[in-house]
């Protein structure tokens, strides 16, 4: 029996931790807190209720909320802000209150109760400049890093890895979760609480309300199984940047093993993703959802990147495989198989949510 509390937990990544969690340990008490702030989370309640998880409509912004969980001895750490382009263009308020507040208030609840913290930090603490400024070469479809051997850097032909420097700005979202992370380690050393920081590339499948900002695999999914429009945005305009990505529920059986083994891993920092055979460009993923839906595209071209945007990252989880094992087992193709029979089979619901992204 274990009392669980999952932030941000009627979300993407929450809400399906929480259901895979409660399928595999029924007799555990799961509770969901989420402000239902982003549009289409409230789909996931009746998922939530069937499984007979409970749900708390809190905001990690207010402590009280928290409290009103009662006790705990595990909360993961899903509450977030998650878009890169986060108060570029407007105040940055809900973004530090809601990453940064509400980790600190998170950890309070786990001081108060001595419970175990996992929290999901992001690969976007490492910093825009020392990534655009590496060497790259281009293919007909994907860019690739030159020279990329000297592991002592913190990139490889693996990907980035977790001594890849952290000196430079990384973005306002990226900011604050490196901020949280800190606050995260002095948590853990000053009380003496177990717990650890993963670092999640991107992360993806059914039940993620994907938009332009953050969700761009279901995004386009979205946009090719029911034909919208898109666009290759930045370095060039040619759709060849890269990213690996990770279904959620491979995501899921990592989050499985380290609650087994938080002994092992407490205090430390893990890269996660799908890795360099999990990853992709734009124009790969384009062909992809062509594959799998037999629907074609308009896809617009933007030379000009965005504030925020990078053209490689991959994740190089040789760290957290050495000490588990764990490595994903989903290929690309069936992450966008399950994405689309997901959309096809909820498509009265979602084809509203998403027109409105």
């Amino acid at each position: 029996m274990r009392n669980v509390l999952i932030t941000g937990g009627a979300g993407f990544v929450g809400s399906n931790l929480a259901f895979y969690l409660k399928r595999d340990h029924p007799r555990w008490n799961v509770t969901a807190l989420d402000n239902l702030h982003r549009r289409g989370s409230e789909l996931n309640l009746p998922r939530l209720k069937r499984m007979g998880i409970r749900f708390l409509h809190g905001d990690v912004r207010i402590v009280e909320d928290l409290a009103a969980v009662g006790d705990i001895d595990l909360l993961v750490e899903c509450s977030a802000e998650p878009s890169v382009l986060a108060g570029y263009h407007q105040s940055p308020a809900y973004l530090y209150q809601t990453n940064l507040l509400g980790t600190v208030n998170c950890l309070e609840i786990c001081r108060r109760y001595g419970s175990e913290i996992l929290f999901l930090s992001t690969s976007r603490v490492y910093p825009m400049g020392a990534i655009n400024g590496l060497d790259y070469r281009e293919d007909e479809t994907r860019f690739h890093l030159k020279n990329a051997h000297d592991e002592s850097s913190g990139v490889s032909l693996f990907g980035f890895s977790e001594d890849f420097p952290l000196k430079g700005a990384r973005s306002l979202y990226g900011a604050t979760k490196l901020c949280s992370e800190l606050m995260v380690q002095e948590y853990i050393a000053a009380y003496d609480i177990r717990g650890l920081i993963l670092r999640c590339g991107v992360l993806t499948g059914p039940w993620q309300m994907g938009k332009v900002d953050q969700g761009f695999v279901v995004l386009w999914m979205v946009n090719h199984l029911w034909p919208g429009r898109l666009a290759y945005m930045g370095y060039g305009g040619k759709g060849k940047q890269v990213r690996d990505i990770l279904h959620i529920e491979d995501f899921y059986e990592l989050i499985r093993v380290i609650i087994n083994r938080i002994d092992e891993t407490s205090g430390e920092i893990f890269n996660v993703g799908g890795g360099k055979d999990l990853s992709v460009s734009l124009c790969e993923l384009t062909g992809a959802c062509r594959q799998v839906t037999g629907n074609a595209c308009s896809i617009d071209s933007v030379p000009d990147a965005r504030k925020g945007d990078i053209p490689y990252y991959i994740s190089d989880f040789r760290r957290i495989h050495a000490l588990t094992g764990w490595k994903p087992r989903r290929n690309i193709l069936d992450i966008l198989v399950d994405i689309h029979a997901w959309l096809r089979d909820h498509e009265s619901q979602l084809k509203t949510v998403m027109a409105n992204y």
